[in-house]
C-alpha cells in the first residue's frame, strides 16, 4: 500500500519517478491532469527554490517560504496526477509501480476501521492549522474521518471538521491557544480508535 511521502527528499524522489513514469509510458498513461514535463518543471522551480532557501541565509526566512510553497504547489499536481492513474489503471499495481506508486488498499465496509496513523502538523498559521494522517493499517474500509480538538489546558474533545481523504486545513481556530487534535476513520459499521495527539499553538 502506497503512502505519499511527508520528507521533503522523498517527495522529490517521488515526483522524479512520476514524471519519468508517464515519459516513458504514454500509453499507459495518455492524457494526465499535469503531463511530465510540467511535474519535470515544478520539481526543478521547487529544487531551484530548495537551493536559494540554504545559500541564502540573510533571506531565510522569504526563501523557506517561497520553497514550501512550490513544494505544495507541486504536492498538489502529484496528488491529482496520482488518483488519476490509481482511476485509469484500476489501481492495478503493475502500471502504478510504473510510477513509483502502488494501489490503495481496500477494506471490508462492514467492519469497523482500524485506527488512523502518525497524525503530524504539517503547516500553520495565524488562525488556521494543515493536519495530515495515515490511514488505518487495518479494519473497514473508512467512510469519513473526525477531527477533534481540545484546550491544552483541559477540557473535553469536540468535533472541529470531517475530512474524506487523510489530510484537512482547519480554518478560524482561536489564536494564541495551544490545543491538541486527533482524527478518529468513521464508517457505518462505527469508528476505530482515536489516533496520535498532536499540538499546536496558533
Amino acid at each position: 500500500m502506497a503512502t505519499f511521502p511527508h520528507r521533503e527528499a522523498d517527495i522529490a524522489r517521488l515526483a522524479h519517478d512520476l514524471a519519468n513514469g508517464l515519459a516513458t509510458h504514454p500509453e499507459d498513461f495518455p492524457a494526465p491532469p499535469f503531463g511530465a514535463e510540467e511535474i519535470h518543471t515544478s520539481l526543478a522551480e521547487y529544487n531551484a527554490a530548495r537551493e536559494a532557501a540554504i545559500q541564502t541565509s540573510a533571506t531565510a526566512q522569504q526563501g523557506t517560504a517561497a520553497k514550501n510553497q512550490t513544494l505544495t504547489a507541486l504536492v498538489d499536481k502529484m496528488k491529482m496526477n496520482l488518483r488519476y492513474a490509481e482511476n485509469i489503471a484500476r489501481s492495478g499495481d503493475g502500471k502504478l509501480q510504473l510510477l513509483g506508486w502502488a494501489a490503495p488498499r481496500r477494506g471490508t465496509p462492514s467492519d469497523v476501521p482500524g485506527q488512523a496513523r502518525t497524525l503530524e502538523v504539517i503547516r500553520e498559521g495565524a488562525d488556521w492549522v494543515f493536519l495530515d494522517w495515515k490511514e488505518p493499517a487495518d479494519g473497514g474500509q473508512v467512510g469519513a474521518y473526525r477531527i477533534q480538538r481540545r484546550k491544552r489546558a483541559g477540557g473535553g474533545w469536540i468535533d472541529v471538521g470531517m475530512a474524506m481523504e487523510s489530510e484537512v486545513m482547519l480554518n478560524g481556530q482561536e489564536a494564541g491557544v495551544e490545543f491538541e487534535y486527533r482524527v478518529i476513520a468513521v464508517n457505518k459499521a462505527g469508528e476505530g480508535l482515536p489516533s496520535n495527539i498532536v499540538r499546536a499553538v496558533l
